[in-house]
């Protein structure tokens, strides 16, 4: 990497920690007077949608606009808007809006940004927690500032396994995941945040985690974290229409690869 892409780069990624903070801040406000938002339904009565979602993605897009008026934007509630450099940002503004309008702190703010083809920049911020997780591409992962690095030892069968599941997923399906995850000595929970669930792989809080069907803003943020912090993922697609279409997510710490692979059929 060039000196002037080293540099493009980190202040991309100054960037988005500064954005997740303020954005969380507002989320939160929101969050604290939740009984006054006015909820919207998406195709699944339990995806749902408010005002905070979108004031919040309004105010990451407004950012990127100033200080990086090139980079293309793909964001969950306005869609893609396209650019001339070769950044395209990729935001979540609330994973997590189910347990946002029911009051339960497992939600964040999550923006990932790619450089090309490669995830290059993934932070979440968890506001309930005053959590931030931070990496880049070639930078580490961290906590709060503390360096995240995964112990290869952990495994399905001493530590916790994360399962996500929605509407484009049956029932059985969701089932037998489960079913071959507790046949094979593993646990899971499921907390409502797919993207916070990433990142509680990279901080070595869960082993690993797997929804058989996400959107590119849930998972890019928490795949580079994944990744810098010595973990591996499943690819996702992002060529063509590949990065507004869903795909399997799959991450975990070194020890729970194979195991899950194999219960996930990839």
């Amino acid at each position: 990497m060039t000196s002037h892409a080293a540099a493009d780069l980190q202040d991309r990624f100054a960037l988005a920690q500064k954005m997740a903070t303020e954005a969380g801040a507002v989320a939160l406000a929101h969050f604290n007077a939740r009984e006054r938002l006015v909820i919207e339904t998406k195709a699944d009565p339990h995806d749902v949608v408010s005002i905070a979602d979108r004031e919040v993605e309004d105010l990451i897009r407004t950012r990127i606009a100033v200080a990086f008026p090139g980079d293309a934007i793909l964001g969950e509630e306005y869609g893609v808007s396209s650019g001339t450099s070769d950044y395209t940002w990729v935001i979540d503004p609330i994973d997590g809006t189910s347990p946002f309008v029911n009051g339960m702190p497992t939600w964040c703010v999550s923006i990932a940004a790619l450089h090309g083809e490669e995830i290059a920049i993934g932070v979440i911020y968890v506001p309930c927690n005053d959590e931030l997780y931070a990496a880049a591409k070639g930078m580490g992962a961290a906590l709060n500032g503390k360096a995240l690095k995964l112990d290869a030892s952990r495994n399905i069968r001493n530590a916790v396994t994360g399962i996500g599941a929605n509407n484009h997923v049956t029932p059985a399906t969701v089932a037998a995941i489960v079913e071959k995850l507790l046949d094979a000595g593993g646990n899971f929970i499921r907390n409502g945040s797919g993207a916070l669930m990433l990142a509680y792989v990279a901080a070595g809080r869960l082993v690993g985690y797997y929804e058989p069907y996400m959107h590119a803003w849930d998972c890019m943020a928490g795949y580079c974290l994944v990744k810098e912090a010595g973990g591996w993922h499943h690819p996702f697609p992002v060529k063509g229409d590949g990065l507004t279409r869903g795909s399997p997510v799959l991450a975990a710490a070194e020890g729970a690869v194979s195991d899950l692979r194999a219960i996930a059929g990839l």
